[in-house]
């Protein structure tokens, strides 16, 4: 999947890097790019439920300083 622009005749070099920028983009080679830089694998069903427990008492601990004026 290699994109390729080929100078035309009386061109700038910078109409030409402008031409090719807009082709990537058009091409959503660098969406691609990024939306996989970040991926990770998902947690299993475990971990999952302990961080959500954990949440939730965290959740209810800061609700109750609250209440309590702190």
């Amino acid at each position: 999947m290699a994109i390729e622009v080929k100078k035309r005749e009386n061109e700038t070099s910078n109409s030409m890097l402008y031409r090719f920028t807009k082709r990537v983009q058009h091409s959503g080679v660098i969406k691609e790019a990024r939306k996989r830089q970040f991926t990770t694998r998902t947690a299993n069903s475990t971990k999952r439920r302990a961080a959500a427990l954990y949440r939730m008492e965290r959740q209810s601990e800061l609700q109750a300083t609250k209440k309590r004026g702190k």
